[in-house]
């Protein structure tokens, strides 16, 4: 944490900067504030009351021993002050602390951000885009590209892990009432399918939800594949379509009914009644199209639900590392 220090206060040295006690001050906390600490609301206005503090705490986040370069490795570089961008001195590739990250080529100032990413995750219930645009001052479609980019970093991070043990497998339905629809699974509201592993005393511990086509056996043994460690114990109910997973797992299926055995996937019925309330409560129904990401952030913050005071630092974190979301890709 001593070296990071120092190299803050040598790029500010760089820039041409008069390094005064207080920034010299500002330098060493931000680089002690870099391990995903607890933050309350004055500790953040405070620590990131300005573009260069947002800059340097990111610099920290993406070296943390000091500057790489992305190219070729190299660990020395110039500061080019007018673009904020770091060039290798061995191979002269510029690089930025955004570039690479969702964050890459983002018009919105850094300030804007933090503060973003400060709101959705301080909220258990999530943060609309109208709420975010109000809070920030900036446009609806400004504030909707950036929830859906944070939710990208979000799925991207979970995408690393894999549910193991016990766990409770089964499907549910999203969407509006229909007129005339049919109900249960002839009907034609979105299909996800859920896992939720559990700990040694039965209790949840990870989740993962997935929009899908159907509820063939192919689509159900592509999810568990991608989402459930091989050996694993599945508890589903009693649709034939999950017999499949008696080849790579152990199987325990059953009908469900609660009335009858009300600790049979009672952990995944509860997560799956607090999704709903999530996503109707605070974004009021959503369409097929993007249900998926606002499920993702479900799931990112039901995964992380014992560090709510660090979910800042862990969603910056996931920003810094998943790749670019263009607005073309977003909505096409």
């Amino acid at each position: 944490m001593v070296n990071m220090a120092i190299v803050i206060i040598q790029d500010m040295l760089a820039k041409g900067t008069n390094v005064c006690y207080n920034e010299r001050k500002q330098a060493w906390e931000l680089s002690i504030m870099a391990k995903q600490d607890p933050i309350s609301f004055m500790e953040f206005k405070r620590r990131f009351s300005s573009e260069e503090a947002c800059r340097v705490y990111l610099y920290h986040m993406r070296w943390p021993d000091g500057f790489v370069c992305p190219k070729c490795g190299h660990t020395s570089c110039y500061i080019v002050t007018t673009r904020n961008l770091y060039q290798c001195a061995a191979c002269n590739y510029q690089a930025s602390v955004l570039v690479g990250t969702v964050m890459e080529r983002s018009h919105l100032p850094l300030e804007k951000w933090f503060w973003g990413i400060y709101f959705i995750g301080i909220d258990k219930r999530g943060c609309s885009s109208m709420q975010l645009s109000r809070e920030l001052e900036i446009a609806y479609s400004s504030a909707w590209y950036l929830t859906h980019r944070i939710r990208k970093a979000m799925a991207d991070r979970d995408s690393n892990y894999q549910l193991a043990g016990l766990i409770e497998l089964d499907d549910a339905y999203f969407g509006g009432p229909g007129t005339g629809g049919k109900r249960g699974r002839g009907t034609s509201k979105a299909k996800v399918m859920i896992g939720v592993s559990l700990d040694e005393a039965g209790k949840p511990q990870f989740l993962k939800m997935d929009v899908v086509n159907n509820l063939k056996g192919e689509t159900i043994k592509a999810f568990a594949n991608e989402h459930i460690q091989a050996g694993s114990s599945i508890s589903s109910d009693a649709l034939r379509s999950y017999t499949v997973l008696e080849e790579d797992y152990t199987l325990f299926a059953k009908a469900f009914d609660p009335q009858e055995d009300p600790e049979h996937l009672k952990w995944l019925h509860m997560a799956i009644s607090n999704a709903k309330a999530f996503i109707d409560g605070t974004f009021h129904g959503l369409g097929p199209k993007h249900l998926q990401r606002y499920l993702d952030e479900f799931c990112y913050r039901f995964n992380r639900r014992f560090f709510h005071k660090q979910i800042f630092g862990r969603i910056l974190s996931s920003c810094l590392a998943t790749g670019p979301l263009t607005y073309a890709e977003l909505t096409r």
